[in-house]
């Protein structure tokens, strides 16, 4: 099977879709589907959808408390406790749910954190990466046999078009010897989320996983906890009044919009056969050249940076993130 082009299919939805549209019409009944990040943001409306069409959904979360009351509306959810900044945590419900022997049919890798202050995992490796990249790394390495259980799963993980904010900075990714930037150090996380699909997706398809990176849109969500007002509002995402701006057209989005993406890449039979690709607005997203303008507006154009899908680097990212974890597919 050869890699699949990273320019739109035409899908019929867009950036006004929500989680549930993008579903409408299936039945998961009998598929398993993991979301981590789950009880939070754009998470909780990614496992509403899912839940909604038939599909079993396990949580992983670090305060499993707090994570069934936020679910429980929702009901038949399975909640169990991982930190994906622990590797032992997430080993430990790596081990739990592969003893179960369920085939998992999706992997939505949904957790993360932006802009947060210079803080570094056990191992020393800086917290946006350590979490947003290496953590999911583990953990999907380690729940492969599940999917290969499947025979036939998908890996997707929400990365964002903050990818452009920042490549790999391959001689320091942990900001040991360089000036630490939050929202730098949340793009080259996001742009390992993308490499990161594509080098699975390269390493998978022959077995029948593939992978799907995507961005949500700008949502106002718990992710944004470490930005002040005033930030939001030059980002423009909210107005004067605090007041979150829905404009789909600029990718301005509802939570339930802002999942539709994810759940399309998750289930969606236009996606069979396909991968290693970024996609946005229920669709595949087009490459645009750094600094490509918007043709409907001002502002950077959409669609993803040719560096973050280059084959090279996503696997020299693979290998990288191979020796920092200690966990590798052979």
């Amino acid at each position: 099977m050869t890699s699949t082009p990273q320019q739109p299919l035409g899908s019929g939805l867009g950036p006004a879709t929500t989680a549930a549209e993008a579903v409408a019409g299936l039945d998961l009944t009998g598929r398993t589907v993991i979301v981590t990040g789950g009880a939070s943001g754009l998470g909780v409306e990614t496992v509403r959808a899912l839940r909604g069409a038939g599909a079993a959904v396990v949580v992983p979360a670090r305060d499993t408390a707090r994570a069934a009351g936020t679910l429980g509306g929702i009901g038949g959810v399975t909640v169990l406790p991982m930190d994906l900044a622990d590797p032992a945590s997430v080993d430990a419900f790596a081990d739990r749910f592969l003893a179960g022997g369920t085939p998992l049919h999706a992997l939505v890798n949904s957790a993360g954190i932006m802009a947060a202050p210079l803080t570094r995992d056990a191992d020393g490796h800086e917290s946006h990466f350590a979490t947003n990249h290496l953590g999911h790394f583990r953990l999907t390495l380690r729940l492969w046999p599940a999917l290969l259980r499947a025979e036939g799963a998908r890996v997707v993980s929400v990365s964002s078009w903050g990818h452009r904010r920042s490549g790999i900075v391959w001689d320091d990714p942990d900001y040991a010897g360089r000036p630490y930037d939050p929202m730098d150090a949340y793009g080259q996380s996001k742009t390992a989320n993308v490499l990161f699909a594509v080098e699975l997706d390269r390493r998978g398809r022959s077995s029948g996983v593939r992978g799907f990176a995507l961005h949500p849109g700008s949502i106002v969500t718990p992710l944004a906890r470490h930005q002040d007002a005033a930030s939001l509002r030059r980002m423009g995402v909210v107005d004067e009044d605090g007041t979150p701006v829905i404009d789909p057209s600029r990718n301005l989005k509802t939570p339930e919009q802002g999942a539709a993406t994810s759940v399309w890449c998750a289930v969606s039979p236009r996606l069979d056969g396909l991968g290693g690709v970024y996609c946005e607005n229920c669709d595949i997203a087009p490459l645009v050249p750094e600094g490509a303008e918007r043709a409907d507006g001002p502002g950077p154009a959409f669609g993803v940076l040719p560096y973050a899908v280059d084959p090279a680097s996503a696997r020299r990212l693979w290998e990288m993130s191979e020796r920092m974890t200690g966990v590798s597919l052979d």
